[in-house]
């Protein structure tokens, strides 16, 4: 089973904070390097996350040492066609959720993956139906 990691979760990692962040950190370690991801969408959101913090930050460091420990995935082509339609659903239904969700959200469908998202509410509405799980419950 692959695990995509969303941006807020990987900001739990990142930051060290979390009133759940044993349960967080539990389940990463029970997981195999292979089993655990993020998407190059996600990363480029955490990046954009640095850019606005001073270089002298101590969550630069903290977030390099994530970025080096985690697989990365470019966002694939297999995941063009699901992105489309998962906005056209999304847009005729009325139930549009932030761009960047719908693309993480074709990027696990295309990689059969499972998000892990504190957001459960958003990817919910989904069609396909996407898998889902939440690591940042108690």
């Amino acid at each position: 089973m692959l695990y995509h990691l969303d941006t807020d979760t990987s900001s739990y990692f990142i930051k060290g904070r979390h009133p759940h962040l044993d349960n967080l950190r539990a389940r990463v370690s029970s997981l195999t390097h292979a089993e655990l991801a993020i998407s190059a969408l996600t990363k480029a959101e955490l990046l954009y996350g640095l850019r606005r913090l001073p270089d002298s930050h101590d969550l630069h460091v903290s977030a390099s040492s994530f970025l080096s420990a985690i697989q990365v995935f470019d966002w694939p082509d297999a995941a063009t066609d699901l992105y489309a339609h998962i906005r056209h659903h999304l847009t005729t239904t009325g139930q549009l959720i932030g761009e960047l969700d719908m693309l993480l959200a074709a990027h696990a469908l295309s990689l059969d993956a499972v998000v892990v998202s504190n957001n459960t509410r958003h990817f919910e509405r989904l069609s396909p139906p996407l898998r889902i799980e939440n690591w940042a419950e108690g």
